[in-house]
C-alpha cells in the first residue's frame, strides 16, 4: 500500500524535526547524521513495519549478552568517486578507511550469522554480503599497523630505502666529523648546529665563516652567527634527494597497482558504506528509544488509534532533564469512535494531548519506536492533517481566521476513511457564535467522510455534537475544582468546563465584574457551562470518595487480617490452657485418691489393702489412656487411608498415561518409515545386521555395500542409513 506524503506543514505543527534532531545526537558518523536528516515519513507500509522491527531488534540488543559490534568507520566518499576515474591513486589514508570499514563489515558478517535467530531483520541486511578478505590482504601487504607503507610493499622500494639508510648513514657521519673538526678550531657558536630546510647545519660564528667549507643557507637575527651546509654533507644530501624522489616515485606506483586492485571492488565498498550508514541510522533511533523508554506497539490493518501511557517525547526529554513529573495520556480511536472533542480550560493540557497523539502518529510512520504501553495497538494512516497554533501568514497578508479557513478547504477535500485530522482550539478567530456554527458544519462533513480525528475547542455547541453523533465522543483535561489547578489527567467519555468565571476569580478580579459579565450573556450558555463545571466537580469529588474508600477498605481488610492472627492466638492459648487445667484437675483428682488411701494406711496398717486399692487406680488411668490412644490410633488410621487412597488415584492416572503412551508408540512404531534415497559413498548397515559398510555402486534396487574385508549385493530395501555421503 502506497501512503500519500505527509505536508511538511504537518511536520512543521508536530514539531517532527526536533525529535529527529535529538536523534541524530545518537548518531556517530557524519553519513548517518545525513541520512536522519532527510528522515520523513515513509510511503510503504512494509517499510514502516520493518524499519520498526529492525530498530526493536537493535534495542533489544542493549539488554543481552549478544551485543552488536561497532559499526564506527570513516567516509569513503570521495574514495568511490576516484575509483569512477581511470588512472587516479588514491592516498594512503584512504587505504587505511577502505581496510577499517571492510573489517567492521567482516565484523558483521559473522556476528548476524552467529546470531540470525535474534536479529532475523538486521541479519537480511548482510544476507548478500561474504567476508572479504581479499582487499584488507592487499591493503596489510603494503601498510603496516601505523599505516605506514613497509619495506617490503615492492623490491624496488626495498632497495631504494636499503640505499636511502645507508646515505643517511654517510651524512651523519661526515656532519659529526665537520663538527668535531670545526668545534676544535673555535670557530662554532656555543649552539654548535641546527637544522635549516630538513637539513643538519653548523652555526659558525660569522667571523669564520670563509674558513668553513660549504653552503651558506642562512643567518641569525643578529647576524653573529651563520647556517652552513658542510661540503661532504652537500654531496651526499645531493643522492639522498635523488633517493627520496625515487621513493616516492615508487611508493606513487605501489598506490597506483593498488588502486587499481580496488577499482573493480567499487560496488562492494559502496554497499559495505550504506551497511553501515544504515546501522548507524537504526542504532541512533533504538539509542533514542532507550532513552525515552519507547517501543513498538501492536500494529494492526483497521483504523485503530489505541495510545495507552502516552508520553509526548520532546515534554519527557525535558522533563526528565529538570527531574520535573511528565503526565501519560491514554486515547482511543476506533471505528466505533472515531473523533474526539477535547475541552475544559485553557493551560490543562489540551494542545499538549493533541500534539501528543500527532507527533506519535507521526514518529511511528517514520519507522521510530514511541513511548507508550506495550499493550497499545496503532494503525498506519494514508494522510495526517494538522491545524495547530497560530498559522497567521504575514507573506500572503491573511489573517489567523482566513489562514484557518484556507486550511479548512483543504481538509475538506482530502479528508477520507484513512485520514487522521487533528485540529487546535476549533473554530476560533471568529465571532464566536458564527465561527462556532462553520465549524459545527465542518465537523459533520468529517464525520460523513469517515475520517478519524481529535479536536480542541471551548465551544458548546461542538460538544453537544459530539454527544449527540453515534461514533464521536466528548473528553475534557481534568481540572481541580478547588485549586482550579490542571491536573494534566484526559478524561474520555465527558466534555469539560472553562471554568471562565472561576479562573477570573481566583486570579483576583472583582466578584461584581464577574457577576456584571455572567448577565451580558444568554442564561441558557451560563448555565450550560455551569451544569458542566458542576459535574466536573461533583464527578471530581466522586474520584476523591472512591479514592478514601479505597483507601479505607484497604484499612479495613488489614484490619481484619490482623484481628483473625489475633484470634487464633488466643484460640491456640486457650486450647493449651484447657489441656493445662484438665492436666492440673487430673493430677489433683490423683493426688486426692493418694491422700485418701495414704491415710487409710495409717489407720489399719494395712500393706495388702493399700497395694489393691493402689492397682484399682493405676489400672483405672491405664484403661482411660488405652481409650485414648485408640481414639487417636482411629484417626491415625483413617488418615493413612486417606493418603493411601489418594495415592492409589495417582497411581492409576499414570498407569492410563503410561498406556496411552505405549499405545501411541506402538501405532507410531507400526507406520511404514519413509525409504530413504541411498547413493554412493553412504553409510549402511542390514536392518537385523550390526556391521556397517559404505556403498560403493548401486544397480537397479541393488547396491554393492564394502564392508572393508569384503563386499556384497544387497538389496537395497533390506538397507538403513546410518550416515549420509557429505
Amino acid at each position: 500500500m502506497t501512503l500519500n506524503k505527509i505536508q511538511s506543514k504537518t511536520l512543521q505543527d508536530l514539531e517532527f524535526q526536533t525529535v529527529v534532531s535529538q536523534i541524530k545526537e545518537n548518531a556517530i558518523t557524519d553519513l548517518g547524521k545525513q541520512a536522519l536528516d532527510v528522515l520523513v515519513p515513509f510511503r510503504e507500509v512494509e517499510a514502516i513495519k520493518n524499519t520498526l522491527k529492525e530498530t526493536s531488534e537493535y534495542l533489544a540488543s542493549f539488554d543481552n549478552d549478544n551485543r552488536i559490534p561497532s559499526h564506527e568507520f570513516e567516509a569513503i566518499s570521495s574514495e568511490l568517486k576516484l575509483l569512477l576515474i581511470e588512472n587516479t591513486v588514491l592516498e594512503q589514508e584512504s587505504f587505511k578507511r577502505i581496510h577499517s570499514i571492510c573489517v567492521c563489515v567482516n565484523e558483521h558478517i559473522k556476528f548476524f550469522r552467529k546470531f540470525k535467530t535474534y536479529y532475523p531483520l538486521l541479519y537480511l541486511h548482510t544476507e548478500n554480503f561474504t567476508v572479504e578478505k581479499e582487499i584488507p590482504e592487499a591493503i596489510d601487504k603494503v601498510f603496516d599497523k601505523y599505516g605506514e607503507i613497509k619495506n617490503s610493499a615492492s623490491n624496488e622500494l626495498y632497495d631504494i630505502r636499503k640505499k636511502l639508510g645507508a646515505v643517511k648513514d654517510k651524512i651523519n657521519k661526515s656532519f659529526s666529523s665537520a663538527l668535531s673538526t670545526y668545534s676544535a678550531s673555535d670557530y662554532l657558536d656555543d649552539i654548535r648546529e641546527s637544522v635549516i630546510e630538513n637539513k643538519r647545519v653548523l652555526a659558525v660564528k660569522s667571523m669564520y665563516r670563509k674558513k668553513v667549507k660549504g653552503s651558506v643557507l642562512g643567518s641569525s637575527k643578529t647576524g653573529s652567527i651563520v647556517f652552513i651546509e658542510p661540503d661532504a654533507s652537500m654531496q651526499h644530501n645531493r643522492t639522498l634527494n635523488n633517493l627520496i624522489y625515487e621513493e616516492e616515485q615508487e611508493i606513487r606506483k605501489i598506490l597506483g597497482v593498488l588502486t587499481d586492485f580496488m577499482r573493480p571492488s567499487k560496488e562492494l565498498l559502496d554497499g559495505f558504506q550504506n551497511y553501515l550508514v544504515h546501522m548507524d541510522y537504526t542504532a541512533a533511533k533504538a539509542k533514542y528509544a532507550k532513552k525515552i523508554n519507547a517501543l513498538m506497539p501492536v500494529i494492526v490493518d483497521r483504523p485503530v488509534l489505541d495510545f495507552k501511557k502516552a508520553y509526548h517525547p520532546l515534554l519527557l526529554v525535558a522533563n526528565n532533564k529538570t527531574g520535573a513529573k511528565t503526565f501519560p495520556q491514554d486515547i482511543s480511536l476506533n471505528e466505533s469512535n472515531r473523533i474526539v472533542v477535547i475541552s475544559g480550560p485553557n493551560a490543562g493540557g489540551k494542545s499538549i494531548t493533541l500534539k501528543t497523539i500527532g507527533l506519535l502518529q507521526l514518529m511511528l510512520q517514520s519507522g521510530i519506536l514511541i513511548p507508550v504501553h506495550e499493550r497499545s495497538k496503532a494503525c498506519i494512516f494514508d494522510r495526517i492533517l494538522t491545524d495547530i497554533g497560530d498559522n497567521q501568514s504575514i507573506e500572503n497578508h491573511l489573517s489567523t481566521y482566513s489562514y484557518r479557513l484556507k486550511n479548512m478547504n483543504q481538509f475538506l477535500k482530502k479528508c477520507n476513511h484513512s485520514t487522521l485530522f487533528l485540529i487546535d482550539e476549533f473554530g476560533s478567530g471568529s465571532d464566536p457564535e458564527l465561527g462556532g456554527a462553520l465549524a459545527e458544519t465542518f465537523l459533520e462533513v468529517f464525520y460523513e467522510k469517515g475520517a478519524y480525528g481529535v479536536i480542541t475547542t471551548h465551544y458548546s455547541n461542538l460538544k453537544m455534537l459530539a454527544n449527540e453523533l453515534d461514533a464521536a465522543s466528548n473528553a475534557n483535561m481534568l481540572f481541580d475544582p478547588n485549586s482550579l489547578e490542571p491536573t494534566f489527567q484526559l478524561m474520555l467519555g465527558e466534555a469539560g468546563s472553562s471554568f471562565t468565571f472561576e479562573v477570573a476569580q481566583k486570579n483576583g478580579i472583582p466578584y461584581r465584574f464577574i457577576n456584571q459579565a455572567k448577565k451580558k450573556i444568554e442564561r441558557g450558555k451560563v448555565r450550560f457551562d455551569a451544569t458542566i463545571a458542576k459535574l466536573q466537580k461533583e464527578r471530581s469529588e466522586i474520584r476523591k470518595t472512591g479514592s478514601k474508600l479505597k483507601d479505607e477498605e484497604q484499612k479495613v481488610r488489614l484490619e481484619s487480617e490482623k484481628l483473625e492472627k489475633i484470634n487464633k492466638k488466643l484460640q491456640d492459648k486457650l486450647v493449651n490452657y484447657q489441656q493445662l487445667y484438665d492436666y492440673n484437675t487430673k493430677m489433683i483428682q490423683l493426688g486426692t485418691k493418694l491422700d485418701e488411701l495414704s491415710e487409710l494406711y495409717f489407720v489399719d496398717n494395712n500393706k495388702r489393702k493399700l497395694v489393691s486399692k493402689l492397682l484399682e487406680v493405676v489400672q483405672l488411668e491405664n484403661s482411660k489412656r488405652k481409650k485414648v490412644q485408640a481414639k487417636q490410633r482411629k484417626i491415625e488410621i483413617e488418615e493413612k487411608k486417606k493418603v493411601v487412597q489418594e495415592l492409589e488415584k495417582k497411581i492409576e492416572v499414570v498407569r492410563k498415561e503410561k498406556k496411552k503412551k505405549a499405545a501411541l508408540e506402538q501405532k507410531i512404531a507400526q507406520k511404514p518409515k519413509p525409504r530413504p534415497t541411498f547413493k554412493v559413498g553412504d553409510r549402511v548397515r542390514l536392518f537385523d545386521g550390526k556391521a556397517v559398510g559404505s556403498i560403493d555402486s548401486i544397480e537397479k534396487d541393488k547396491a554393492i555395500v564394502n564392508y572393508g574385508m569384503f563386499t556384497t549385493h544387497v538389496a537395497l530395501d533390506n538397507l538403513e542409513l546410518v550416515q549420509a555421503a557429505k
